[in-house]
C-alpha cells in the first residue's frame, strides 16, 4: 500500500510541479498581455526562443542567472517585434504570433548548429551553468515519516529556485491585476480602449507594458525549460506545444491567475501518469504504444478544458487593434 501511495502519488504529484512550471509562467505572460488586449499565441515561440537562449547563454557564461536574463531579454525583443506589428501597425495578432513561432521554429535550430554543430542541440550544462534542486531542511529525515514525509520530502522540497520563483508570482500577478492601478488600468484597456484614452491613459503605452512584462514571464519560463528542469540543455522543438497548452489554460481559467494555475496542474498530472504509463503492460491489451500514452495529456487536456470549462467571457476588446477617434 505504502509503495502504490509513493510510486502512483507522490511521485506523479513530483513530476506534475515540475511539468506544470513552464505552463504555469506562459499561462501568466498570456493573462497580462491579453488582458490588455493583444492576442498572444507567439507564446509557443518566445517559450522555445528563452529556452534556446537561457542555455546558450549560461553555456557560454557559466551562469544560470545570466542565461535567464538572456532569455528575457530575447522574449522581450520578440515580444516587442509583436506590438511593433499588432499595436503600432495594428496588424492582425493572429498571424504576427504565427510568424514569430515559424521563425523562432526554424532560427534556434540553424544558431544551435551554426554555434554548436551538435545538430541544433547546445551541450549539456554542469555546475553553476544550470539551476540545481534545493532540498529543504530535515527533507531526506522526513522521509521515514508515513505519508507526511514525502509530501514534505519529495512534493516540496528538491526543486529548482525557479519552480518556487513560478509559483510565488501567482499570488503576485493576482495583486498586482487585481489590487493597483497599473493593474485596473491594464484590464481596462483590455475593456474599453476608448474610454481610458478619453481619461488620458495612453492604451499603446499600456499594451506595449503589458508584452513588456509578458516577455519577462516567458523568459523565466523558457529558461526553467532548459537549464532549470530535468533537461540541462536545449533540444530542439523543446516546448513541444506547451505554450497553446498554457493558453488553453489560460481560457480555462478565465484569465484569472488561480484557475489558471490549476488548469496547469490538470496537463501536468495528465503527461506525468503518462510518462509513469509508458511500457506498463494492461491486462487482456498488453503495452500500450509510446506515441499513443504520449498523445493522451493533449487530447485529454482539450476535452476536459472543453467539456468542463462552462460560459468564458475574455476581455472585450482582445484581438481588436486600437484607432484613436482624432489621429
Amino acid at each position: 500500500m505504502l509503495e502504490f501511495w509513493f510510486n502512483w502519488i507522490i511521485l506523479p504529484l513530483d513530476s506534475m510541479l515540475r511539468l506544470s512550471t513552464p505552463l504555469v509562467l506562459c499561462a501568466l505572460a498570456g493573462m497580462f498581455s491579453e488582458r490588455s488586449g493583444v492576442v498572444n499565441i507567439a507564446l509557443e515561440g518566445m517559450l522555445l526562443a528563452a529556452a534556446f537562449a537561457a542555455a546558450a547563454g549560461a553555456f557560454v557564461s557559466g551562469s544560470a542567472w545570466i542565461g535567464m536574463l538572456a532569455a528575457m531579454g530575447t522574449t522581450i525583443a520578440l515580444s516587442m517585434l509583436h506590438g511593433f506589428a499588432t499595436i503600432t501597425h495594428r496588424g492582425n495578432q493572429i498571424v504576427s504570433g504565427m510568424a514569430i513561432n515559424i521563425l523562432v521554429t526554424g532560427a534556434t535550430v540553424i544558431l544551435g548548429r551554426y554555434w554548436f554543430n551538435q545538430g541544433g542541440q547546445t551541450p549539456n550544462l554542469q555546475g553553476d551553468a544550470r539551476f540545481e534542486s534545493i532540498h529543504w531542511w530535515g527533507a531526506e529525515k522526513a522521509m521515514d515519516i508515513p505519508i507526511i514525509g514525502p509530501i514534505y520530502g519529495e512534493i516540496l522540497s528538491g526543486h529548482s529556485i525557479v519552480l518556487y520563483l513560478a509559483f510565488a508570482l501567482v499570488p503576485l500577478s493576482w495583486f498586482i491585476l487585481f489590487r493597483t492601478r497599473f493593474g485596473l488600468r491594464l484590464r481596462a484597456v483590455g475593456e474599453s480602449p476608448a474610454a481610458v484614452d478619453t481619461a488620458g491613459i495612453s492604451v499603446i503605452k499600456m499594451r506595449y507594458l503589458a508584452l513588456v512584462v509578458c516577455g519577462i514571464l516567458t523568459g523565466v519560463a523558457g529558461s526553467y525549460l532548459s537549464t532549470g528542469g530535468n533537461v540541462a540543455q536545449f533540444i530542439p522543438n523543446m516546448s513541444a506545444g506547451k505554450g497553446y497548452i498554457a493558453l488553453a489554460a489560460l481560457i480555462f481559467g478565465k484569465w484569472r491567475p488561480v484557475p489558471a494555475m490549476f488548469g496547469c496542474f490538470l496537463f501536468g498530472l495528465l503527461e506525468a501518469y503518462a510518462i509513469r504509463l509508458q511500457g506498463v503492460e494492461i491486462l487482456g491489451i498488453g503495452a500500450i504504444p509510446v506515441q499513443f500514452i504520449e498523445m493522451v495529456p493533449y487530447v485529454l487536456t482539450v476535452v476536459l478544458l472543453a467539456g468542463f470549462i462552462g460560459q468564458s467571457r475574455a476581455p472585450k476588446a482582445v484581438g481588436i487593434p486600437y484607432v484613436k477617434e482624432r489621429e
